[in-house]
Formats: structure tokens, sequence, C-alpha cells
């Protein structure tokens, strides 16, 4: 007889530099844990220090699943399925090559969830939309957070030379205090270059070889350096954040030179124009956008036309920067027509208040008949967490009565604690999925049912943050071409533009009626429509990959 094909792996270890990812376990102890864990199974170890929040970011994962694709191995395992995927895009390609079969085999350490169900599957996107969120979230107040301190006067960068960040003080008020030691030697420099008798090379040969000027790390400057300190505006005591945003702030540290010396400067070197930074107004729809015929991003400028009247007209427009292909052919566009285009896709998913507050009541509705499932669930996991802290206080009364060694006691302990760990984690998810889905399911209804108008006020208004936030939530891939605005929806808006679409086409015998009848009446409506319930399936496989947060 013969012996049944026996499953290979893959085990993918991520570890990424990036700060929010400090606290995940090192690739080391992944290999470690997942080679005891697994110690059965036939295993090639792929290892990957790149952040999996942003697709096409990691050569290595995406070679493995080429070779999976391929037929090389059939199973995967990891620790986390946010060691996988930070991202909609790998999310939905390891799911839907679990669909297709081409994976037959998907493990993790701390996370547990049926392969070959649909069920099981949709855990899965639940986790791994779950990550995505949690790193978008951070992202984001962090980006808030240097923003803010950049507003106060707080650099949110590491200090030039002449300068050094405080260690100690509390988060988002750590302030660049002086070098003492640097700052006079750079000051120095400073002198000699506004005398125009010598140039940054003699200055730095100076500097060094008769100063002694070095870096904090001991080695001795580069001459880059040199132009760097007489060009940087932050060494007259402004800086401008994010680099290229055209947002300038005051800072709190003590400047080596004056504006106006700051500007001899620049003559002396030669540099044209006003050495100033200049204000760039913000714009709402500029970083998001490409260009759909070269990929480039989409740039806004302003521009002032004299009227006949004798004002002047500031118009905003939308352009490719051509930095990909410098003789693409894409014209401009006029912000307000590219807000008109925005105002339509927003009317597609314009939905009634009582469609909204009858899709949330039948989402409840499913939620309560899943909660018996949820508590079964919780139930098993339950024991067996409790089984697993049983199992450390019977090892640690073996350790007590000398009945193991150390060497075994170690061994076996750690082991206990990753399944506590992994138990603990499981309980964690059951508890929360339902209710994150909901809460996501609410959001995305309440975002179209009330976008809409809310653009419109805030495009009269000139509201630019509440422009930009709106047509954020809308979805991906926006893309301009010939004048014409492309959005990807976000996966939640899709099936609620379809609902939207099925709402309006109504007969109208058979419309919600205006001024008779109870929401329970129109509720019944809407129940007995099959093209509405049709669109139910999606909402509920889609809501775990959404990106409306």
């Amino acid at each position: 007889m013969k012996a049944p094909h026996k499953t290979r792996y893959f085990a993918y270890l991520r570890k990424s530099s990036e700060d929010k990812e400090k606290q995940a376990l090192s690739i080391p102890a992944q290999r470690a844990q997942l080679t005891e864990r697994f110690a059965d199974l036939d295993i090639e170890f792929i290892d990957e220090e790149k952040s999996a929040f942003l697709p096409y970011n990691r050569p290595k994962f995406s070679d493995m699943l080429l070779r999976i694709r391929n037929g090389e191995r059939a199973g995967l395992i990891a620790w986390h399925p946010d060691r996988l995927s930070r991202n909609e895009v790998d999310a939905s390609t390891l799911t839907y090559l679990l669909r297709t079969g081409e994976l037959q085999d998907l493990k993790f350490a701390t996370y547990h969830f049926e392969n070959n169900s649909p069920e099981g599957i949709w855990m899965l996107q639940m986790a791994l939309s779950q990550s995505q969120y949690e790193s978008a979230k951070k992202g984001r107040d962090v980006k808030r957070g240097l923003e803010q301190k950049a507003k106060m006067g707080y650099y949110p960068a590491p200090a030039p030379l002449g300068y050094k960040n405080d260690k100690y003080e509390e988060r988002g008020k750590k302030k660049v205090y002086t070098d003492k030691e640097r700052l006079p030697l750079l000051r120095k420099m400073v002198d000699l270059m506004l005398t125009g008798n010598y140039t940054p090379p003699q200055i730095w040969r100076i500097a060094t070889d008769e100063w002694g000027l070095r870096s904090p790390n001991g080695k001795k400057i580069s001459r880059s350096n040199i132009y760097n300190i007489f060009t940087r505006p932050f060494y007259y005591g402004e800086f401008e954040y994010p680099v290229g945003s055209g947002k300038w702030y005051t800072g709190l540290h003590e400047p080596l030179m004056s504006r106006e010396e700051y500007d001899r400067i620049q003559f002396l070197l030669g540099r044209r124009g006003n050495p100033r930074p200049k204000e760039r107004r913000d714009m709402a729809y500029r970083g998001p956008i490409r260009c759909g015929e070269c990929g480039a991003l989409i740039t806004a400028e302003e521009k002032m036309k004299k009227l006949a009247s004798g004002g002047i007209a500031t118009y905003t427009y939308y352009h490719c920067t051509k930095k990909k292909n410098p003789n693409c052919s894409q014209k401009s566009i006029e912000e307000k027509e590219l807000e008109k285009q925005i105002t339509k896709e927003l009317a597609k998913l314009n939905i009634p208040a009582d469609f909204t507050t009858w899709a949330v009541s039948r989402l409840k509705e499913q939620n309560g008949q899943e909660v018996s499932n949820r508590e079964l669930t919780m139930g098993n996991q339950r024991r067996e967490y409790d089984a697993c802290v049983r199992k450390i206080d019977n090892l640690i009364d073996m350790r007590a009565n000398l009945e193991i060694d150390e060497h075994e006691f170690r061994g076996r302990k750690e082991t206990l604690l990753a399944e506590k760990a992994r138990l603990k984690g499981l309980l964690g998810d059951t508890d929360k999925r339902i209710d994150t889905w909901l809460e996501i399911a609410e959001r995305g209804f309440n975002f179209a049912e009330k976008a809409p108008l809310a653009f419109t006020k805030a495009s009269e208004k000139k509201l630019i943050e509440t422009k930009r936030e709106i047509f954020s939530a809308l979805g991906w891939n926006y893309t301009l071409l010939d004048g014409k605005l492309t959005i990807s929806l976000d996966n939640l808006l899709v099936p609620i533009r379809k609902a939207a679409d099925i709402i309006r086409d109504l007969p109208s015998g058979l419309e919600p009626p205006e001024n008779q009848g109870d929401a329970k009446d129109i509720g019944e409506i809407y129940s007995e429509n099959p093209c509405l319930l049709a669109v139910w399936g999606d909402v509920g496989t889609l809501l775990p990959i959404t990106r409306i947060v």
C-alpha cells in the first residue's frame, strides 16, 4: 500500500525594525518555538526583517508564495497571523490560496482556526484585519503625536550636529538641547564664514585639524556636513515637518545663528532666490492619487488670475508630477471638477437613515445567533487554559519535591508558559471578535448615510481636513486618467453601494412610505426584498478586511 503524501511546510519568520514591533518575538525565538512545537513536520524556514504594513515590500515573502503556487511546498507556518500580513493585499492573497487549495494547510503557534471551512477562513480574515487596523491606527497616532510635538516647538527627529536629544524627559516633551562641547566650535565656523574670506572646505580643515572638531561617535565630520550647517534652517531656529510638507515651525532650541546671518551666508554661497522657507498651502487631495498613465503621484498647485473687475481669483489644479515619465501626456484638472467627481461617487453610496437602522438591527440579530457558539468556544478554551495553569502548578510542585532536575524543569516550564500565552490570546480574540465586526459595520453604514452631505458642507466651508478624511475613507488605488478619477471602493462599501442601487431602483409601490407606517413596516419591506438579502452575504464576507476606521 502506497504511503500517504506528507505535507511539506514553509515557516515564515518576520521581525520588523519598526518601533511599533519592538515587543514582537525575535526571529531566533520564533524559530526555536516553531521547531519545538512542530518538530514532526518537514519545515523550510524563511527569515525576513521587513515591515508587513505595505504590500510588495517583502521579496522573500513574495518568493515563498510563488513557490507555494508552483507546488514546492503546500503548508505554511507562522508564529501569529500578524507575522504574515498587516495589509489588505497580502491578507487577501493568503485567504485566496487557502480557498483554492494551493495552500493546503496554514498553522500558527499562537492562533488556531479551521483551514478548510468558510467560518475558519472568516476568522482568519478577522485576525489579519485586526493586525492591519492596529498597524494603521498606531501609525496614525504616532504621526499625529509627532505633528503635535512640532507645533509645540519640539524638534521631532534626531538632533543635528551641535545639539543633543533629551533622553529623560517624558514622551512628547523631549527637547533638543545644546551640545556645549561642539556648538561653540560651530559658532566659530559661522564667524569665519561671515567674514567672506574663507570657503567651506577651508573652514572644514581648520575646524577638524586645528580645533579637533569630531562627531559624537569620535569620527571626523565630512565636508558635506559643513554645507549642511551653513544651509539648514534648523540652525537659525526653524524646521520643516514633515520634510517637504511646507509646514514650518519655530523651535525651542537655542539657534546657532540669526536669520540675517543665515541670509548673508546663503548669499556668500551663491544660492539664488529667497533662502527662507516659503509657505505652501495644504491641499486636500495631494498624496493618495496616482497618474493613470505613468503611475507617478498627483500633486497640486495654485494659480492666480487677474479678473476684469480688478480682483484676483485663485485656482487649484491637480496634475501628474511626471517624475516617472517626463513625457507623460496627462493634463491638469481643477479642484472644483475633481470634487464634482468625488461628490458623484459619494452620492452612489447614499442610503436612507431608516435603511441604516434596519441594516444594523439585522446585523445585531445575527450577532445574537452567534453568541451561543461563542460561549461554547470560550468554555472549551477556558477549560484548556485552566488545565494548562494546573500543569504549571504541578510542575512547580514536582521541582520542589526534587522529582525533576533544573534542566528538565526549565524546558517544560517554557513550553507550558508559551501554551498558556497562546490560550490566553485565543480567549481574548474569541471574546471581542463579534463586537469588533459589529462596530466596523455600523461605522460603514453611518459613513454611507452621512458622508455625502458632510463632504458638500466641508467643500462649501473649505474644511480641508474633513474633505481629506472623507476622501481617504472611500477606498484605495486612486487613479486619475484623462481627467477622470477612479477609486477602488473600500471592501465594506462595495455591498453598501449595491444596496443603495437596489433601494433607488425600488418600484414606487414598494418604496418605504414617507408619511405613513413605522420603522417596522419599512424593515419588513427591506426584509422581503431578495436582492437586498443577497447583498447581506457580501457584507459578512467583506467585513474582516474593510478599511473603514
